[in-house]
């Protein structure tokens, strides 16, 4: 492939932005590819697989390039990508020659340099995951495999996959998760999200809206509900029938969610954002309750790989606060004999067997009925936790 100057700046031009600004990279590429209409699917291509690569495994290449900078960053990923370096592109740091020694002696780094994470962020893994975060590292620095969620209100599985293979997209079914697709070969596009028919949602993540044992007609709160990508799998459990409430802090979240919804014909979720009396108004009201609680995010940076360099300890901390407070008063909104679930992106046992251990030991007159923990070593999934909860 010839490298073109204009795709090429391109690349350092959203880097800079991600790392100086700390930017989330998809919001970067977004607006990149608005502001150049004149590129093609090729040259978009080119651009997200780079910035992508360069983000996820950035110490790594500030290494073999022997420099921090975005472009002597791009230069050795590049070399990874077979794609030869032309004299016009200018870095510092070592000749492209020297890159391939540089590469192998890559072994021979501390692991948070091979790995590509932050200092803080290894050790903590390692003291919470002991030899299992080696394995996790490892699965987290992979690409992500394409999930899809069959929308059951509008065909099943079967009928969905034969579908998507007439558009030229080939899926497999996948275990554990039984409304799951992988897509195998073939590009998703907008208009064949817009059918409603499916929603691109990680197959760990579908495992989780299971565990509150929904049925048709009853009353569900989603208390972290963001776009809604749980909170429209629980409408398909329910059958399109009965009540659920999403909730989230952030109002351009639940617009999305009602814009998803409208395209995969539910109708039974309506949406509210977080108030001061929001708690009191709905206590004791639902039958189930799904606390979706925000965390580190660290089972998702196979999709995301800017999060480690945004994330911080102090962050992490916050989020086990906030955690530890919800599992303190949203229980309360389940009415007597009902269910909730506490979930999280997170790999961290200190955010999930952690945060539920606390719980129970200081109010025993709670039952854990079923954990699921989520590996990405051990699936193609990303990282999660949750817990099923009712009262003894």
């Amino acid at each position: 492939m010839k490298l073109h100057r204009l795709l090429a700046e391109g690349c350092t031009t959203v880097l800079g932005t991600v790392f100086k600004e700390g930017t989330v990279l998809d919001r970067v590429l977004e607006a990149t590819f608005e502001a150049n209409p004149k590129w093609g699917k090729r040259d978009r291509a080119f651009v997200a697989e780079t910035v992508f690569e360069v983000v996820r495994w950035r110490r790594a290449l500030a290494f073999i390039a022997d420099n921090p900078k975005p472009a002597a960053m791009c230069a050795a990923q590049w070399q990874r990508m077979g794609i030869e370096i032309p004299d016009w592109w200018a870095w510092e740091g070592c000749r492209v020659e020297e890159m391939a020694a540089r590469e192998t002696a890559l072994a021979d780094q501390p692991r948070a340099v091979r790995e590509s994470i932050p200092d803080w962020l290894d050790a903590r893994g390692e003291s919470e995951l002991g030899a299992q975060w080696d394995l996790e590292l490892a699965a987290l620095n992979r690409r992500a495999p394409i999930f899809l969620r069959v929308n059951r209100l509008l065909g099943t599985v079967e009928e969905t996959g034969k579908w998507l293979e007439s558009e030229g997209i080939l899926t497999r079914r996948v275990e554990h998760a039984p409304d799951a697709l992988e897509v195998t070969l073939g590009r998703i596009g907008k208009p064949l999200i817009a059918t409603g028919r499916f929603e691109i949602q990680d197959a760990g993540s579908q495992r989780i809206a299971p565990l509150l044992g929904v049925e048709p007609g009853m009353r569900v709160l989603d208390l972290c509900a963001g776009a809604g990508g749980k909170t429209l799998q629980l409408a398909a459990l329910m059958e399109n029938r009965g009540e659920i409430i999403a909730l989230d802090v952030v109002e351009r979240k639940l617009t999305e969610l009602q814009r998803r919804a409208q395209r995969a014909q539910v109708r039974i979720i309506r949406k509210e954002v977080w108030g001061p009396n929001t708690l009191r108004s709905l206590t004791a009201w639902a039958d189930r309750v799904l606390i979706d609680a925000p965390c580190s995010g660290l089972g998702t940076l196979r999709r995301q790989p800017d999060l480690k360099w945004r994330l911080t300890a102090a962050a992490v901390e916050k989020a086990r606060r906030t955690q530890k407070a919800m599992l303190e008063q949203y229980p309360e909104l389940m009415r007597a004999g009902g269910k909730f679930v506490y979930a999280t992106c997170s790999i961290l046992p200190t955010e999930n067997d952690g945060q539920v251990s606390d719980m129970m030991s200081q109010a025993p007159e709670w039952k854990l009925l079923e954990t699921l923990k989520v590996s990405p070593a051990d699936t193609t999934s990303d990282g999660f936790f949750a817990a099923s909860i009712s009262k003894a």
